[in-house]
């Protein structure tokens, strides 16, 4: 099976200007839709499960698309000048750019946000038909507002305040997750949990019970904002944030695999 094609992609002018690290695999069956991976807060497009889904696309026949948001993984641009609104832009340039026809969504984390709110944007210019599903992992939908604000300690909001920023320790890796005022101020212009969401397409939402960053009643709380047609939930009793253990990435690949057959 040959390897994934490596590009980049430039988005935004002058200062604002960034180059993402852009895989992709082309189609050698146009009959099925692509896959598009949306991954997590810090994390990149080489992770176990956008590994898995390139390979299952080959094998499939199926085209993949991956990328890097700016200040991620191999991507230019600075981390701290992320926002919502900052990589839901650059998600919608490389879907432009290098996906065509139907494809279907997955979402980790901070990328289910982001597919929830490209399938909105897609369907207000009329594209929505672009969408052939959705696969959330552990989905963080208005993460910021919903689960992170309640939670902020005094001194957190001080530093908000202070700095424009604070930072937090995480079991993920060595460098300490950066969380700014701009993140939480573009999060409230970005909510999906204010209304229903209509996706038009089927959605199969993957959560676990143990997770400590997405608590599964999350997951719940998403679903009651979605059709009822077409939506569904997997709970899995012992699942953590990453689900990335062999058994979790087998349940997301079926869920493209029975959305790719259905669409």
């Amino acid at each position: 099976m040959t390897q994934p094609d490596a590009n980049t992609l430039t988005v935004g002018q002058g200062e604002d200007r960034r180059v993402l690290a852009v895989l992709t695999r082309p189609a050698r069956d146009p009959g099925l839709p692509g896959v598009v991976w949306l991954g997590g807060y810090r994390s990149d497009m080489t992770g176990s499960k956008a590994e898995a889904l390139c390979r299952q696309a080959g094998l499939k026949g199926q085209a993949c698309l991956r990328f890097d948001y700016s200040g991620h993984g191999a991507s230019g641009g600075s981390f701290r000048d992320g926002t919502i609104s900052r990589w839901l832009e650059e998600s919608l340039a490389a879907f432009e750019r290098h996906t065509s026809g139907p494809q279907i969504l997955v979402g980790s984390s901070m990328g289910g946000w982001i597919a929830l709110r490209m399938v909105q944007e897609l369907r207000a210019k009329g594209e929505g038909d672009r969408v052939a599903g959705l696969v959330l992992i552990a989905p963080a939908p208005d993460f910021t507002l919903e689960l992170m604000e309640p939670e902020l300690t005094d001194a957190q909001r001080a530093a908000l305040e202070r700095d424009g920023y604070f930072e937090e320790p995480t079991p993920y890796g060595p460098d300490p997750n950066v969380y700014t005022r701009a993140l939480f101020e573009d999060g409230r212009e970005n909510l999906v949990l204010n209304g229903l969401i209509d996706t038009g397409c089927p959605v199969h939402i993957i959560q676990g019970m143990a997770d400590p960053d997405v608590p599964w009643r999350h997951a719940l709380k998403l679903v009651e904002h979605l059709p009822s047609e077409n939506v569904t939930l997997t709970l899995i009793r012992d699942g953590d944030h990453r689900l990335s253990r062999e058994e979790d990435i087998a349940r997301i690949l079926a869920a493209v695999d029975t959305l790719a057959a259905h669409s």
